[in-house]
């Protein structure tokens, strides 16, 4: 299963999420940062339908598949 990390960070003037080298929109507060993060992660556990997919890579090439509403990530959140 795949694991992903959402990490509290300093940004822009303020606090944000981040996962990986992506940023969320930058918050006032740390704990408003926190908070959405937890959301964001908490909405990531919920399952969805099966569903036909497609989608293209970095050398053009698009690609089809079956995107299973159960198979969720494990998410968390890192407060650094």
């Amino acid at each position: 299963m795949t694991e992903i990390h959402y990490r509290i960070v300093e940004h822009d003037g303020g606090w944000t999420y981040k996962l990986g080298d992506v940023f969320a929109e930058t918050f006032r507060t740390h704990d408003d940062a926190l908070a959405a993060a937890r959301a964001v992660v908490a909405e990531q556990q919920l399952g969805g339908e099966t569903v036909p997919i497609s989608w293209q890579d970095a050398d053009g090439k698009w690609h089809e598949e079956v995107a299973r509403g159960d198979d969720r990530p494990i998410a968390d959140v890192i407060d650094e």
